[in-house]
């Protein structure tokens, strides 16, 4: 997620916009062969892919998942009704139950109401006490399961554990044109769907929605297919790579559709209110972001890539299918770059535990500063500079980045100290050392949930250096340390 618009405003008057590598015309959404079975992964694709995680108790916010369940793939069928606001789901859940226990639990807002509740085609009985689904089945400790809920009603969002003004809710929004958008960090997507809804628990996805053209449907991952009859169009989209459900999205509006082109061959999807040419333009700006971040990070890691713009006022990184807002900060090529830069940190790798949010936002962020210098042409130090001042004034504020106030979710303390803190480690030990580990970290957690004890393991031993007492002087203390010379 990016950072707040007061805080980056002087950073972003240095930002410069360019067109992206190419752009290859405005078309509909466009139809490929095959349905949701084609697009669901084969047995063989289970085995090789399948998400299995190590859900744990979140320790910044305890009430929200539960480590008893572990998802391994969601099938969401979603029919959404414009003109009444109502929403009407299957949720067909493959799971893994971690330990013997007398029921299962998830996370399903209040506003949806449960219908019906299968458990590998049997029907079991469920409680909807506010927003936990409690499933009274037996289960046991690793044996996989295949759970069907079906609801209804009419979503919207949940409070944010926030001071910032750029969202003060998080999860489903309805547009007062009848069209929605979901964004929901740390947490928020059970305002849409039956989920363990906390960042150690990744699993793979399966898309239908159905809703009134001209409206579609667009989520994660790859378009398989798109039909309207009857004046409702369905569009499927399967997701092949594991994510946290933080990092889903559903946006329904009247899109249209165009793509860019990256120079190593990456088509990058737009999706954009109809008749917007100047959001179009702004866009076209993600193919040169990415050509940089594949120099620093590697290839692009998911076989997909995409941006949707919704009404909101803030940014996401969902994964494969990028979401912004409509305002020209959001669209400002150093926010698009950022969200981008996420999908290698924050996407491949995301954080086990929202305490280890810092492990996402300081390397975006820091990359971000280095895009922008190098874009402006100014030195890496003075475009970093600016981020001092807003880690000391967060850090009095909001706490240290790694041990932050729960109610101040998205502080500047874990964007700009860990920012500051990756260039004084670039700086101990080198350019090329340091990108070479950066990318090594993600290939040896890709498709993870990863914590901050398993980064700081990581880069002592690639290094040879003792480096705990270095990050805890950056993510848990309250007073910013020194700058060393460049």
């Amino acid at each position: 997620m990016k950072t707040g618009t007061a805080a980056l405003a002087v950073v972003l008057l240095l930002a410069t916009g360019c067109s992206g590598n190419g752009d290859e015309g405005v078309a509909s959404a466009r139809p490929t062969d095959g349905g949701l079975d084609s697009a669901r992964p084969s047995e063989e694709e289970k085995a090789e892919l399948s998400p299995v995680s190590t859900p744990v108790e979140d320790s910044v916010y305890p009430d929200i998942g539960d480590p008893g369940v572990d998802a391994l793939h969601y099938g969401l069928d979603l029919a959404w009704q414009p003109t009444k606001r109502r929403l009407d789901g299957t949720a067909t859940i493959s799971l893994r139950a971690t330990g013997d226990a007398d029921h299962l639990q998830l996370d399903l807002g209040p506003r949806l109401k449960p219908r019906s509740v299968t458990l590998d085609g049997a029907e079991v009985p469920f409680e909807h006490p506010g927003k936990n689904l409690v499933v009274g089945a037996s289960v046991t400790a690793d044996q996989e399961y295949e759970l069907v809920v079906t609801y209804r009603g009419r979503p919207g969002p949940v409070p944010a554990p926030t001071r910032r003004g750029d969202f003060t809710t998080v999860g489903l929004t309805v547009t007062n044109s009848g069209g929605l958008w979901t964004m929901q960090e740390p947490y928020g997507a059970f305002s849409w769907y039956p989920v363990n809804d906390q960042p150690a628990d990744k699993a793979l996805y399966d898309f239908t929605i159905t809703t009134d053209a001209p409206y579609t449907g667009v989520a994660n991952g790859e378009l398989v297919s798109t039909d309207t009859k009857d004046g409702r169009t369905t569009t499927q989209w399967h997701l092949d790579s594991p994510a946290s459900s933080y990092l889903t999205t559903l946006a329904i509006g009247d899109y249209q559709h165009s793509n860019g082109r990256t120079s190593g061959g990456l088509t990058v999807d737009y999706w954009y209110s109809r008749g917007a040419p100047k959001i179009l333009k702004s866009l076209r700006r993600a193919p040169r972001a990415i050509d940089w971040l594949e120099q620093k990070l590697g290839p692009y890691p998911f076989s997909t890539l995409g941006l949707v713009v919704t009404p909101s006022q803030s940014a996401m990184e969902t994964q494969t299918m990028v979401t912004l807002g409509t305002s020209d900060y959001v669209l400002s090529e150093p926010v698009i770059m950022h969200e981008i830069a996420h999908q290698w940190y924050g996407d491949l790798v995301s954080p086990s535990d929202w305490r280890d949010v810092w492990l996402n936002e300081g390397m975006t962020m820091y990359l971000q500063g280095r895009y922008e210098a190098d874009t402006n042409g100014i030195p890496v130090a003075e475009q970093l500079a600016q981020y001092a001042e807003s880690c000391r004034s967060s850090l009095a504020e909001d706490g240290p980045a790694g041990a932050y106030d729960a109610a101040s979710f998205g502080a500047g303390n874990i964007y700009y100290c860990p920012a500051l803190m990756w260039d004084e480690l670039r700086k101990r030990v080198g350019d090329d050392e340091f990108w070479k580990i950066a990318r090594s970290w993600l290939d040896d957690n890709a498709g993870t949930s990863a914590s901050r004890e398993q980064l700081y393991d990581h880069w002592e031993k690639a290094t040879g250096l003792e480096l705990s007492s270095f990050f805890d002087s950056w993510i848990m203390r309250e007073k910013m340390p020194e700058i060393i010379d460049p």
